[in-house]
């Protein structure tokens, strides 16, 4: 399966494919485009649009909340998986969303930095996608125990 995007990547169009590669399709193949010519590849190569005017699936507002692209995704292949759905609160604040959780910040951050260091948003798909494994992670765990970490020294 193709999906398509707008090109320069940061949060939730890295977070998207992150999410569609482990949990939707292993094989799925990302291509990223001028945000005026998202629609037209779209169309001609069968991939499904992404966070972009026009999109299939975009951000949304439910109930004066508002939603990004990673939640549309969750919502439309009805994945369940609890450590996804607490990461979808940090990429949602993180992306501009509703929320206050306080990974976002760090989130952003690190994406910025990643797609300021690759040289194309595939590179920028590929180095990043450590970082949403991490994320996922910690989320598993912070639900497992509650968010307590016993601090170390280190």
């Amino acid at each position: 399966m193709k999906w398509v995007t707008r090109e320069k990547a940061r949060v939730d169009r890295i977070a998207c494919p992150w999410m569609i590669r482990r949990f939707v399709d292993p094989q799925a193949e990302f291509l990223y485009v001028p945000a005026e010519k998202v629609s037209e590849v779209a169309t001609q190569q069968g991939a499904t649009s992404y966070d972009a005017p026009g999109a299939v699936l975009n951000h949304y507002e439910e109930d004066g909340k508002e939603f990004v692209t990673f939640d549309a995704i969750i919502r439309k292949y009805r994945l369940t998986d609890p450590a996804l759905l607490e990461l979808a609160k940090i990429v949602r604040v993180a992306d501009g969303g509703s929320g206050s959780e306080p990974e976002a910040a760090g989130l952003e951050a690190a994406a910025t930095g990643f797609r300021l260091l690759a040289t194309s948003d595939l590179e920028n798909q590929r180095l990043q996608f450590p970082l949403y494994d991490a994320l996922y992670e910690y989320c598993a765990w912070k639900l497992k125990e509650g968010g307590r970490l016993e601090h170390t020294g280190g």
